[in-house]
């Protein structure tokens, strides 16, 4: 018996997957995930994506890397080995400004990055939806709602059921792996 991930409907426009994203949230349905080829914000509002965790993550990240930069400079020029140079302070703090600016630059980028791909869960080789007939035209022109099977209130034909009366171009449940061809024979 194959276990199930999903059931996924495909939609020809951006109107119709936000229809349908609202019919579900109506209906109770509260798993669900969606495909498009460029971003629709009121699909990913309905879905409650948020998006100010990554800002979080760089504005962190530079701070400290400011600190980390500016304490060592502070640190190598005040303490550890103090030369005066021209008559300036040992602190000269206008003098740490562009490296301590450079290295906050390069903490939140490197955070960012990162940050954003542990968020998303990148990078996945694999996913069920991968195999779907049809899924390879949601990065050019069409839209998919996925109705998980972790819902609640999920039931493989309840879901189909639901997601025919949206009126669709096609339904299809999404296997949980891809079965991998043995050896030839």
């Amino acid at each position: 018996m194959t276990t199930i991930h999903g059931v996924m409907a495909e939609f020809g426009s951006d109107e119709r997957l936000v229809a349908a994203l609202k019919a579900a949230r109506a209906a109770g349905w509260r798993r669900m995930d969606a495909f498009a080829p460029f971003p629709v914000a009121e699909a990913a509002e309905l879905l409650g994506a948020r998006g100010n965790r990554v800002a979080w993550i760089a504005i962190t990240a530079g701070l400290l890397g400011a600190g980390i930069a500016y304490g060592t400079q502070w640190w190598l020029s005040v303490h550890d080995y103090p030369i005066n140079v021209g008559g300036r302070p040992l602190h000269a703090w206008p003098a740490f400004l562009p490296a301590t600016t450079i290295v906050a630059i390069l903490w939140a980028a490197a955070a960012s990055l990162i940050g954003m791909l542990v968020l998303n869960r990148l990078p996945r080789l694999s996913h069920p939806v991968f195999a779907a007939p049809g899924f390879a035209r949601a990065s050019e022109d069409r839209f998919f709602l996925l109705i998980q099977a972790d819902d609640p209130r999920f039931g493989a034909a309840a879901a189909t059921r639901f997601l025919e009366s949206l009126q669709p171009l096609r339904v299809v449940e999404v296997p949980e792996q891809v079965p991998t061809p043995g050896p030839p024979t």
